[in-house]
């Protein structure tokens, strides 16, 4: 709406923050929390320190994310250095932090027992240029609507695969190839003998599970304070355990991609696996880390093409494949990042530390990272999520997907879960609730609600039938949907039961399904009546009666109303049985706090005209006053002690409502009457409408102007009512005095009821404007 009588403050700068997936502001492409584009000095004060913490998480994560693989070590740094590098200097997400991740572990354990390692890095960059032209044709988007309880039973039974092989480590141990084996061999491994390896275990859990509850240290990140004080204990001791090897010559030691041999449908299988879960990771990530700062939105399908070209760079240059992290992605925002240069120098300084002090990382026990990737994998297996999952009546898909991925294996855990997904969703879109209730002796009532398909016409068939013969019935329809078979089943019915003697009153709710269907007339016809929603609607239309003297729509099913039934009553009876509860805790709530309006909203008292329904405001909203012709009568007019008067200055001083809005409105019966006379003199409505003679002198003043040719003389006249009135306002002293200190607003609106539009009135010209979203009272 139009600020019409308060002076506007200067308008301030708004960045643009929207939904994932938009384009991010031009220029600000690197911007971080606070919208700015990156500067040396932001680089250099937030960035640098940022990128060492993410460095210091990142090192065992990646070690241990190899190890678990069984790949090179050399792999997971690489895959570090290269995801930091390409997929933060090219990414739609800045804030994010990119490299090899625990979700893909049994993805590419399998594929190195099955094609070697050198062949997964070719399946590595293959799956990157898949995830590039995801990217380019702009699916991004399309990569969220897997549902998450199928994602997060993916992750959970990814986590569960990685906490029962690497177990096998901590204990001494060597992990088998299959989930069934490590849970075989496991007993054993517990109560078996063990090594020093174990201790190492022992102590890198103790640190990971207290070094996060001590207060002012937690910056510095539990993985590389466990994996320090396990290097440091084995060193002590001088223990002799299994450590991290890496080539001597670090660039020699990179592995270059050989094509796989062997079924090339089941390469192009691991490929778009690679792809497609890495790209479910990675966006997802990209949303999570969008609620962690007030910067620019993730342009999804911009960081699907990073993301595709550093599994690219990262498979031919021998790494493991890349995602987004959220672990080190909610690190970095944490550590105080900015821009997309904490995440590129993070890599940075992993290379540098691997060329030049690579020896430093041959000290750390293996059962250290193994253990880092046990409590991580734990920690995949989210209870939060299963209860939110099953708080939505998702859970049997988390818990087949789980199944499926720690038994069988991960694509085929994922299509059985997204099987599940498919049939809950095709289950829930074609059942309908049926209802069968005694309102009284005589009077029976059976409420079917959702979609009422063929499916379901079993069930309904077998509802129906519980009602006794000759019974007064009504037959309450709150549809969405309802196919041929299920208007059959429902007019067959009807038309038994009432040759056996009783009624049936087909009240439909929401829609007109039956009604349409037994015209002939399946698709969505504007013109008859019920389409609207029943509280939009007139109690003529959903109550099935006529005024006396007219004649129903040619065509149209209206059953005989119930003998002396009044519409206010059943109307009420309707509230308290439909909406009431619905209500009632909003209410209670507004009952003890009290009225707090935004709005005084004086309007003509036409029924015509609902106030809530045309600002679709609710209880609380709107402070009302109505009378005929919506007019406001001057404060120095004679008699003035009206109740508009009292209103006014009980909405302004008690309230103190920051804004008023008179509202006019089409084929005003007082307008009509001010324009063409015909009130007999001496009444109240005569004395009444003397106060529109201002705006009848100001309609005749007009009169010869070229807009608005098209309008009716009464529909113009209430126009500049509306006008008039607003001047009249400003005669009350309460009024000026808050207009001239910017507290209140005055607002014109103009109702057309044929056309049901609302329109803003220029205060200054009477003229008409499309009501405007994005402008604000």
């Amino acid at each position: 709406m139009i600020n019409t009588r308060r002076a506007t403050a200067p308008e301030g700068e708004h960045a643009s923050t929207g939904p994932p997936g938009s384009a991010e502001p031009a220029g600000k492409e690197s911007a971080g929390e606070s919208g700015q584009p990156s500067t040396l000095s932001t680089v250099l004060r937030r960035d640098l320190p940022a990128s060492l913490v993410v460095m210091l998480i990142a090192i065992p994560l990646s070690l241990g994310i190899a190890a678990a693989s069984g790949a090179p070590m050399i792999s997971g740094l690489i895959a570090a250095v290269v995801g930091a590098v390409v997929a933060g200097a090219l990414a739609g997400a800045p804030l994010q932090v990119s490299g090899p991740a625990a979700g893909l572990t049994v993805i590419v354990a399998g594929m190195i027992a099955e094609y070697g390692w050198a062949a997964t890095t070719f399946i590595t960059l293959l799956g990157g240029a898949i995830q590039l032209v995801l990217g380019i044709t702009r699916m991004g988007r399309a990569a969220l609507s897997l549902s998450p309880a199928v994602v997060h039973g993916m992750l959970a039974g990814i986590g569960a695969v990685i906490a029962l092989s690497q177990i096998h480590v901590v204990l001494g141990g060597q992990p088998q190839s299959s989930v069934l084996a490590n849970l075989r061999d496991l007993p054993g491994q517990v109560v078996g003998h063990h090594d020093a390896a174990f201790g190492i275990g022992i102590v890198t859990f103790a640190v990971l599970l207290v070094w996060p509850r001590i207060p002012k240290v937690s910056l510095i990140p539990a993985p590389l304070v466990a994996v320090a004080v396990a290097t440091a204990v084995s060193i002590g001791f001088g223990l002799t355990v299994p450590r991290v090897d890496l080539p001597e010559n670090v660039l020699s030691g990179i592995t270059l991609p050989t094509l796989p041999s062997g079924n090339f449908g089941g390469i192009l299988v691991a490929a778009f696996t690679i792809a497609a879960v890495a790209s479910v990771e990675s966006l997802l990530s990209a949303v999570a880390v969008d609620k962690l700062h007030t910067g620019p939105r993730a342009n999804l399908d911009k960081e699907l093409v990073a993301q595709g070209a550093a599994n690219m760079a990262s498979g031919a240059l021998g790494g493991l494949p890349v995602t987004g992290v959220i672990v080190r992605s909610s690190t970095n925002v944490a550590a105080g990042a900015k821009t997309r240069a904490s995440a590129i120098l993070h890599g940075v300084w992993i290379a540098l530390f691997v060329l030049f002090l690579g020896s430093t990382l041959e000290l750390i026990p293996m059962a250290a990272l193994a253990a880092v990737l046990v409590l991580t994998g734990i920690r995949l297996v989210s209870l939060a999520h299963m209860r939110e999952l099953w708080k939505h009546r998702e859970f049997p898909v988390y818990v087949v997907t789980f199944a499926g991925v720690v038994f069988l294996d991960l694509v085929k855990g994922v299509l059985l879960g997204i099987a599940v997904a498919l049939l809950l969703a095709l289950w829930r879109l074609t059942r309908a609730t049926v209802e069968v209730a005694e309102d009284s002796a005589d009077q029976w009532r059976v409420v079917v609600s959702g979609s009422l398909i063929f499916l379901g016409v079993a069930k309904l068939v077998n509802e129906l039938r519980r009602v006794p013969e000759g019974k007064q019935v009504v037959l309450e329809l709150h549809v969405d949907f309802m196919d041929h078979a299920g208007y059959e089943a429902i007019h067959d019915w009807r038309s038994g039961y009432e040759r056996t003697g009783g009624t049936v009153r087909v009240d439909e709710v929401h829609d007109t399904w039956y009604q349409r269907a037994h015209l002939g007339k399946p698709e969505q016809n504007k013109s008859l009546p019920g389409q609207l929603p029943r509280w939009f609607a007139p109690w003529s239309y959903w109550q099935n009666m006529h005024a006396e003297g007219t004649e129903p729509e040619a065509g149209t099913v209206i059953p005989e109303p119930r003998p002396g039934a009044d519409p206010m009553m059943l109307g009420m009876h309707e509230y308290q049985r439909r909406s009431a509860p619905l209500v009632r805790p909003f209410l209670s709530e507004l009952a003890e706090r009290g009225q707090k309006p935004s709005q005084f909203f004086v309007t003509c008292a036409d029924s015509r005209v609902v106030p809530n329904m045309i600002t679709s405001s609710g209880p609380g909203d709107l402070f009302t006053t109505r009378n005929v012709g919506n007019l406001v009568p001057r404060n120095d007019a004679p008699s003035t002690g009206s109740s508009v008067g009292a209103s006014i200055e009980f909405a302004v001083e008690a309230l103190e409502v920051p804004n008023i809005v008179v509202c006019g409105h089409s084929h005003c019966g007082a307008m009509k009457a001010s324009l063409h006379g015909g009130v007999r003199e001496g009444t109240h409505l005569a004395a009444w409408l003397r106060h529109a003679e201002p705006s009848l002198a100001r309609y005749h003043a007009c009169e010869g102007d070229d807009h608005d040719d098209d309008m009716a003389p009464a529909d113009r006249l209430s126009v500049l009512n509306v006008v008039q009135q607003l001047d009249n306002l400003m005669t009350y002293p309460s009024v000026r005095e808050a207009v001239e200190e910017g507290r209140l607003t005055l607002v014109g609106l103009y109702f057309d009821i044929s056309d049901a539009r609302v329109h803003v009135v220029d205060p200054q010209t009477g003229r008409l404007s499309p009501v405007d979203p994005a402008t604000v009272l």
